[in-house]
């Protein structure tokens, strides 16, 4: 998939079994490490770092599930192990092994529009467009 410019919803997408499920207008992503400092005795200073797990969570503004996947009987309160797709013009971002940890949600009349989820990926994964 070659994108130009900057990424627009159809570029920002989950995908359940290699189906893309919702399209996402926004999101915020911050992953966190939960690194130790190595300290010795007499030192004033650490003598070394230890890389800790990594924890990665995106909050996803306005998710609109596809068509298919409202003819499926989409429900985002029971998705499970699925992925988040960011198609930029360099790279593609892939957030792994998510599951959902807070979902909010404003409904329109003949529209499946969830608001705000916050997801947890268990991997983050970089490949080259």
């Amino acid at each position: 998939m070659k994108v130009t410019g900057f990424p627009t919803s159809s570029d920002i997408y989950l995908e359940v079994d290699g189906k893309k499920v919702a399209v996402v207008q926004s999101y915020t992503a911050r992953s966190t490490k939960t690194s130790q400092t190595v300290e010795a005795f007499g030192e004033d200073e650490p003598v070394a770092t230890i890389p800790g797990q990594r924890n990665h969570v995106i909050e996803l503004t306005r998710l609109y599930a596809t068509d298919e996947a409202i003819r499926d009987g989409l429900n985002f309160h029971d998705l499970e192990d699925f992925s988040l797709v960011i198609c930029k013009p360099d790279r593609k971002i892939i957030y792994s092994g998510c599951q959902w940890s807070a979902i909010g949600e404003t409904g329109a009349l003949g529209a499946m529009v969830v608001e705000k989820i916050t997801i947890v990926a268990a991997k983050r994964i970089e490949t080259a467009a």
